[in-house]
């Protein structure tokens, strides 16, 4: 089931800076559910980078480009050899879909277990 966090007392987050948000109040949350751990909101490495890489092409892993190809090298050869595989997906919905996909190819079942 989806549910609104905080459905009571909702927040309204209204920008976010490092690893806080901030309300409409300024009121500021430290950000432990957004995927910001490494480098924090609005870090100017990353949007420098971003800019850069909009203004050139601005499109997701579905066509073939050569910094995929790159990237998946350069990460694969950071791993075990029987990791030298790379799967480049969109979303974290995607990763999910395609491990099951996989695990059920491999193993041959359709059952799967989830916990919460």
């Amino acid at each position: 089931s989806c549910k609104v966090f905080f459905a009571k007392d909702p927040l309204k987050i209204v920008r976010a800076q490092g690893q806080y948000m901030f309300d409409e109040k300024g009121e500021k949350y430290l950000d432990c559910i957004n995927n910001v751990a490494h480098v924090g909101h609005s870090h100017p490495y990353v949007i420098k980078a971003a800019t850069k890489q909009m203004e050139l092409l601005n499109t997701n892993s579905r066509f073939l480009h050569d910094n995929l190809v790159q990237y998946a090298q350069r990460l694969t050869a950071t791993l075990p050899e029987k990791l030298s595989v790379c799967y480049l997906v969109n979303s974290g919905s995607e990763a999910n879909d395609l491990a099951l996909r996989l695990a059920r190819q491999y193993r041959g079942h359709q059952d799967v277990i989830t916990l919460e």
